[in-house]
Order: structure tokens, then C-alpha cells, then sequence
């Protein structure tokens, strides 16, 4: 697929923010750091980076991070309040989003208040925020679930009031695909302004509604780092990124190639390891065992691969277990420096078959050299002539 670099769309990554919000996560921060370096290193051109108000240590951590001089712009994140305003501006940040709940339910049972006091609450503190010359970004909580005109509304009185774009917030992860694309249509043909895409995995569609934010002419997007966040978490960075290049055809002008790498240090420092088959940075995802897919990948990896693993810093496997076949037993036995005439390769393939249903697990490379030893060794023929004297080595490998 041809695809076009496009640096509109802005990555406003939210590990350090909603990836910590996950339930027992906590970032020390040397790993805050490192974590934001690593980030701005690949080219994400914004962080949201904590929440000042929580207390003296956050933004101790706000400040270090902001003393690091990144080229990324850091985004802190606040309560519609003139107090978490100005505890962001001690922070030494330019950047602040300003939340508040925007849906009637969260007005009414949230706040306890009506849709008047949400209005005065913005007036108050983005007019705070743009005296102090802020970016600010006005986070519509629960916006998936508000009325559209009353979306409409706001976003008219936050541009009136000069803010810089508006964070279309699906807290609870409930909506589909579709009708992301219709609401963030609905309002961005309406107002002219800018509009950040933020959404959550309840339903497992958080990368889909993102991507479909993104469609429907939103310019900025929230991610985490393997998709970390409250409940069930956020849209994932790889995926929102390799989404939009391979299924949109749009290069987000970032290095791609430490994705797994990142996901790695992150899964560590969040001590929420990266599950195998977690897509784009798991390790099973470029992991071949059924004959048919592994001899398609071996003629040409695009056959079974929808992208090269070098381009998130991944590799590809040829895995030895029930469903391998000939093909990928050949390649392995010569990626050993084995040399596969030496050998019946329908019996060590049968042996393959047999020792891996038993275990439930692959064929390790010693037990297939093992395996394949006893079989040059129980008979002089070469090729798939079959073999007539198991030895003792032989019995003992496939009983293992």
C-alpha cells in the first residue's frame, strides 16, 4: 500500500498520564524518564505527562520531565479549576488539558449540577489558562455519551474563549467504529477546530474508534504504550500507528522500529507484561507453525505477514510443534547447520508432531537436534527411506 507522510496527525501519547491510571501501575521517575525519552526519541510530538494537582511529588516529576528539554511538547492534565491550572503553570509546562464532564449523565450525577455550570466552569478556567498564554487542549469527559449540539455549544464557547482544540473523550469504551466516525463528523463539520480522538478498550475497539476519529477529521490521538490505561485500557501506539500506515495509508512521521523495544521497557517498568499474542509487538506475531502458512512464508514473507517484522524491531520464528509441516522442518534442520538429506524427514517430522502434542509446547532447538542426532544414527539410508531400527537414543528422544 503507497502511503504519505502526514505530520497533521499529532501522536499526543498518554502513558505517563492514563497509562499510569492503571489500577496498581506506578512509574518511578527514572523510568518516567526514560520512558519520555524513548518516545520523543521515535518522533511522538506530544506527552501528557501527569496531573500537578495530585500533590507535590507529581509535580516534582512534571518538572524533571520538563527539564529534560524534549522536542516533544509536554501536556499536563487538570481539572476545569484555576487551582490545577496554576499547579500546572509551577510545573514550567506550556501545554494543559482542561477536563470536564460534558454528558447529562455525569452532569446530573457526577457533578450534581446542570449544563449552566459546566458552561461557567470553562469560561473560568480556560480564560485562566489563556491569560497565562497556555496551550489548552478542553477535554470533554464522557463525550461519546453527550448530546452533540450541547458538544457543539462548548466547543464554540472554548474557541470564543481561544482554546486550541477539543479532546472528544469515549470514557467508557461503548461506542463502535461507525458511530465514532459519525459523531467526530458531526463535529467537525460544525466548528472550526481542531479535535483529539481519546478512547478506551471496554469493548475492545479502542485502536478502531481511534482510527475511525482520525477519518472523520480528527487531527490529534491519544495513545499508551500497549494500549495501558483504566480498566481495560486505551488505544494502543503501536497499533493506532501501524493501523493508519498499512490499513489508511497514512505514515505518521514516526520511527517505528523501536515499537517493541518501548513495549518491552514499559511492559517491565508497568509490571504488566506484553502478552505474546498482543498485536503488532507480541512475540507470537510474526511466529510460524501450521505447514501451510510457513511454507507460504518461506516462498514470500507477504504471504502470511501483513507487514515486515524489522519495521517494529521484531523477527520472525519458524515454531516446531502438531501443525508443522515439511517445509518448516527442512528450514529449521538448516537454520542448525543440519544437513535434512541425512535423515528420514517423515519420521522426524512424525517425531515432531508426536513430542510436541504430548508436551503441549513447541519443539526446542536442542530437542530437535537431539532428535534428529538418534535418527542419522539408527540407520546408514538417507532420504525418506523409512527406518527399521529404533536404538536406544532414538526410543529414549521420543518418549522424552
Amino acid at each position: 500500500m503507497h502511503t504519505d507522510a502526514h505530520p497533521d496527525i499529532i501522536i499526543d501519547d498518554t502513558t505517563l498520564r492514563d497509562g499510569e491510571q492503571t489500577a496498581g501501575v506506578v512509574f518511578s521517575l527514572a523510568e518516567k524518564k526514560t520512558i519520555a525519552r524513548m518516545l520523543d526519541d521515535i518522533g511522538v510530538q506530544e506527552l501528557e505527562c501527569g496531573i500537578p494537582a495530585m500533590g507535590r511529588e507529581e509535580q516534582r516529576s512534571v518538572k524533571a520531565l520538563v527539564d529534560l528539554g524534549l522536542k516533544a511538547r509536554l501536556i499536563t492534565w487538570n481539572r476545569a479549576l484555576v487551582e490545577d491550572i496554576q499547579a500546572s503553570l509551577d510545573c514550567g509546562v506550556t501545554a494543559v488539558d482542561i477536563s470536564l464532564s460534558v454528558s447529562d449523565l455525569h452532569i446530573r450525577h457526577k457533578l450534581r449540577k446542570d449544563r449552566n455550570w459546566v458552561r461557567e466552569q470553562l469560561k473560568r478556567a480556560l480564560g485562566f489558562a489563556k491569560q497565562h498564554d497556555l496551550y489548552v487542549s478542553v477535554g470533554g469527559e464522557d463525550a461519546s455519551r453527550a448530546d452533540l449540539d450541547f458538544l457543539v455549544e462548548l466547543m464554540e464557547l472554548a474557541r470564543s474563549f481561544g482554546a486550541d482544540r477539543f479532546r472528544f473523550c469515549d470514557t467508557l469504551g461503548l461506542l463502535d467504529p461507525f458511530v465514532t466516525f459519525e459523531k467526530v463528523r458531526y463535529l467537525s463539520q460544525r466548528v472550526d477546530m481542531d479535535i483529539e480522538i481519546h478512547t478506551h478498550n471496554d469493548l475492545g475497539m479502542a485502536t478502531a474508534n481511534a482510527i475511525a476519529g482520525i477519518r472523520a477529521g480528527a487531527r490529534f490521538i491519544n495513545t499508551t504504550v500497549n494500549g495501558l490505561g483504566e480498566r481495560a485500557g486505551n488505544a494502543a501506539l503501536e497499533e493506532v500507528v501501524m493501523g493508519l500506515k498499512h490499513a489508511c495509508g497514512l505514515n505518521c512521521p514516526i520511527d517505528t522500529s523501536r515499537f517493541v523495544e518501548i513495549s518491552r521497557y514499559v511492559g517491565a517498568a508497568s509490571k504488566r507484561p506484553v502478552p505474546a499474542w498482543k498485536a503488532v509487538v507480541g512475540e507470537s506475531v510474526f511466529a510460524h507453525e501450521s505447514g501451510l502458512h510457513v511454507d507460504g512464508v518461506l516462498k514470500d514473507p507477504r504471504n502470511y505477514e501483513p507487514f515486515a517484522p524489522g519495521e517494529v524491531g521484531s523477527s520472525r520464528q519458524l515454531v516446531l510443534g502438531k501443525h508443522t509441516g515439511r517445509h518448516g522442518l527442512a528450514a529449521r534442520i538448516q537454520g542448525l547447520g543440519l544437513d535434512s538429506s541425512a535423515i528420514c524427514l517423515s519420521t522426524l517430522l512424525r517425531r515432531v508432531r508426536a513430542i510436541s502434542q504430548r508436551r503441549k509446547r513447541p519443539i526446542e532447538d536442542a530437542e530437535l537436534e537431539g532428535l534428529f542426532h538418534s535418527l542419522t544414527q539408527s540407520s546408514p539410508q538417507t532420504g525418506d527411506s523409512p527406518i527399521t531400527k529404533p536404538t536406544p537414543a532414538l526410543k529414549k528422544a521420543a518418549e522424552a
